[in-house]
């Protein structure tokens, strides 16, 4: 039997963070939930299910160091696109320190695929300097590079795209794009928590599936009921709203992620991988559809 563990996970009420948190308490693991808002929503429904809350932030070392006590592992994470990527690369480096001053025996930080191949891309280099930071700490780490996460589709800037019948990105219709779902993160994340000298001092990008634009808007086409055609739209209207964006899929299209999903299949198969299909296979597409038949 596995011993359990106590884990401090980091932006725990976030997309991510409440996924590793939710298969950690699912597998008997004690977590201490690192939050801001202590009395939101998304902290009373972890605390329902099992999770120690911890109110804080990075800026508040006190709070930090407290939540950081005694803990076999700490799951850090952060988001440029709050308060920026110089602001993201300051509170990566405090949980760094914490992690060390408090005698944490393992960190595992989850960064983006690709971070450590200069890619000029703002959000992918804030990350990098954070990994840098990591692997001359001292501390036993191992670091998650993650693709882009399918999640993305639900969220509002493409589900409204998607209740017009269109999947629009900034990538020619042929080119691929590495994808996975954060609940594959999640069990990849748990399974290296609780194998910690297997993956202490590695650096691993994960991945669930690769596909072009147009086979992405086939495969949702057939899950959420209606015709979804792939629109590539200019660059130019990216970079509008976001250069950093913008440049991810400047180096999405020049160069892109190559990572082998067959191989990270083979090599972990406890990890509950999910192609695109299967993950949209569990998510509710009724708004999507309701929309096909009011244009109808």
């Amino acid at each position: 039997m596995q011993k359990p563990l106590t884990v401090l996970v980091t932006g725990a009420t976030g997309h991510q963070g409440g996924a590793v948190t939710r298969q950690l308490l699912e597998k008997g693991h004690r977590v201490r939930a690192f939050t801001r808002n202590p009395e939101g929503q998304g902290a009373q429904v972890l605390k329902q299910t099992g999770a120690e809350i911890c109110p804080g932030n990075f800026d508040d070392r006190k709070t930090l160091e407290h939540a950081a006590r005694n803990v076999d592992c700490i799951f850090a994470m952060g988001t440029p696109f709050e308060a920026g990527t110089r602001i993201e690369t300051r509170q990566g480096f405090a949980i760094v320190d914490v992690a060390k001053t408090s005698g944490a025996k393992h960190l595992i930080y989850n960064s983006v695929a690709c971070a450590d191949r200069n890619t000029g891309i703002p959000h992918f280099d804030s990350k990098f300097k954070v990994e840098q930071y990591i692997k001359s700490s001292g501390v036993p780490y191992t670091i998650i590079g993650p693709v882009f996460f399918m999640e993305n589709f639900l969220s509002p800037q493409f589900l409204s795209g998607l209740q017009e019948g269109k999947l629009s990105m900034a990538l020619p219709a042929s080119k691929k794009l590495a994808q996975i779902a954060v609940s594959d993160i999640a069990s990849f994340v748990v399974m290296v928590a609780e194998n910690p000298k297997q993956f202490y001092g590695h650096r691993i990008d994960i991945a669930s599936d690769d596909l072009t634009g147009t086979q992405t808007a086939q495969i949702l086409s057939k899950l959420c009921g209606r015709k979804i055609e792939y629109v590539e739209v200019p660059l130019a209207q990216l970079k509008a709203v976001s250069e950093d964006l913008a440049l991810m899929f400047k180096w999405f299209e020049r160069v892109g992620y190559s990572i082998d999903t067959a191989a990270l299949r083979k090599n972990y198969p406890k990890v509950t991988w999910h192609t695109l299909e299967d993950w949209a296979k569990n998510h509710d597409w009724g708004a999507v559809k309701r929309s096909s038949k009011k244009a109808a």
